[in-house]
């Protein structure tokens, strides 16, 4: 079968289906995108207002190849960042950190660091709601862990503990979130569980 340019049908399925299997970009979306798609579902729908926290930076230097192009060169960190997302809901503060893992047994602790966890500490004191969303990209599971149930773990490590929490304890201490539409990690159904 031709079609009216002359090129046969059968050379193009087999050109789709090459340029098919030799890319890979954009397999899927990461936490923080579906959290980020998320949180405009909610502030969309008068749910909650939770944003993404922007990293403070200090711009050194500038390239302008072109007045309409500038190109930033050098930048630096202003400070530690504290968590990745922060807001209102109910009236309540809610702070969040977000972590993906490809590990299947555990998460390692190393993926947080102790300014975060010592900013955790104080959303708690104040009565704020402080968790972690751990992502296992293997199992494309997410979890809630509410800040007090990863201090236990982030304190016994220094104590000759693990450095990691297995998978199996965030399983039990934890709350799977559940993946819907539109809310892609709808969390907030999991603060309903735990706070309201």
């Amino acid at each position: 079968m031709n079609y009216p340019n002359g090129k046969k049908a059968i050379a193009q399925v087999q050109q789709r289906t090459k340029k098919n299997t030799t890319t890979f970009s954009n397999r899927g979306m990461t936490l923080e995108d579906d959290i980020n798609n998320t949180n405009i579902y909610y502030r969309t729908a008068n749910l909650a207002i939770i944003h993404k926290k922007p990293t403070p930076v200090q711009i050194v230097n500038v390239n302008y190849p072109k007045r309409s192009a500038a190109v930033i060169t050098e930048g630096y960190f202003k400070q530690a960042s504290t968590t990745d997302f922060n807001g209102i809901y109910r009236g309540t503060y809610v702070d969040f950190e977000a972590k993906e893992t490809k590990n299947k047994t555990s998460f390692p602790l190393n993926n947080v660091h102790e300014h975060q966890i010592n900013h955790m500490r104080t959303i708690v004191e104040h009565n704020g709601i402080c968790f972690i969303l751990i992502r296992f990209a293997t199992y494309n599971q997410t979890f809630f862990l509410p800040a007090v149930k990863l201090f236990p773990y982030w304190d016994s490590q220094f104590t000759g503990g693990r450095k990691s929490i297995p998978y199996q304890d965030i399983k039990e201490i934890g709350m799977e979130v559940p993946m819907n539409y539109p809310a892609q990690v709808d969390y907030l159904k999991i603060i309903d569980q735990l706070y309201f």
